[in-house]
């Protein structure tokens, strides 16, 4: 590692955010110790895909979103906003959308039937400090909107 090359030292960092938020508590990072696993019933030619992000869709809100969001794909924005959320901005950006969310990959592989299709929703999950919320509220609501609009395969994209 270069003498201008530091580790980001990044649980230390959320520790500090949440801190700053007025939360007494330091975060408890979620860990499982199975990842639940469900095998490909189909030919991915045949398989409808859509994306799950962190990445805030409506900057224009003035609070941060705290609420999961279906959004159709119709509405992506030319960049998301994640000036919210906790990562090292100095050493990297947000500034090409198509680095961190697939959305112009995903349609090229759809017209090529490399993958059935796209849906016609991609869904915003928020950063949250609370696990339960999470798992409660959020991920439910996405899996009933993968659910209503046929998806086979959610790509998770945290930013």
């Amino acid at each position: 590692m270069s003498e201008t090359s530091q580790f980001v030292d990044y649980m230390e960092r959320t520790r500090l955010f949440y801190r700053a938020q007025g939360f007494e508590r330091d975060y408890v990072w979620a860990h499982f110790d199975e990842t639940p696993f469900h095998p490909l019933g189909k030919a991915l030619a045949d398989c409808r895909v859509t994306v799950v992000t962190t990445g805030v869709t409506f900057p224009e809100i003035p609070k941060p979103i705290r609420k999961s969001e279906s959004i159709p794909f119709s509405k992506l924005p030319a960049h998301l906003d994640t000036s919210e959320l906790a990562w090292d901005k100095e050493s990297t950006h947000t500034d090409d959308r198509q680095s961190y969310f697939p959305f112009e990959v995903l349609t090229q592989l759809a017209e090529e039937r490399s993958i059935g299709s796209l849906a016609p929703r991609y869904h915003f999950v928020p950063t949250q400090y609370s696990h339960r919320a999470t798992i409660d509220e959020d991920a439910p609501a996405i899996v009933d909107a993968c659910i209503e609009d046929e998806v086979d395969i959610a790509l998770l994209v945290p930013l």
